[in-house]
């Protein structure tokens, strides 16, 4: 279960840097064009989750038992809260 658990928290992290990525981009070319995009808090925001995410992620790869699931329940969290302020809220 743990190995299924941590395969869906890696894809979470992973798309997250992704996302990470696109905020950053879109603000670069929001800028460049003078339009509206994402401010400093929101890439701030993602940058941090991101990093967070990709940490416990590495952590819970390398844990067994209740250890590999603290760290995917930190990765789930994290992006759970970065969905909640930053997309929803």
């Amino acid at each position: 279960m743990l190995r299924f658990v941590r395969a869906f928290t890696g894809l979470l992290a992973g798309g997250l840097v992704v996302l990470t990525v696109v905020v950053i981009g879109s603000a670069i070319l929001g800028d460049e064009h003078g339009l509206a995009g994402p401010g400093g808090v929101s890439i701030g925001g993602h940058v941090v989750a991101a990093i967070v995410a990709v940490a416990a992620q590495i952590y819970a790869d390398r844990r067994r038992g209740f250890a590999g699931y603290a760290g995917c329940l930190v990765v789930l969290v994290t992006v759970g809260l970065l969905f909640w302020t930053q997309w929803w809220g």
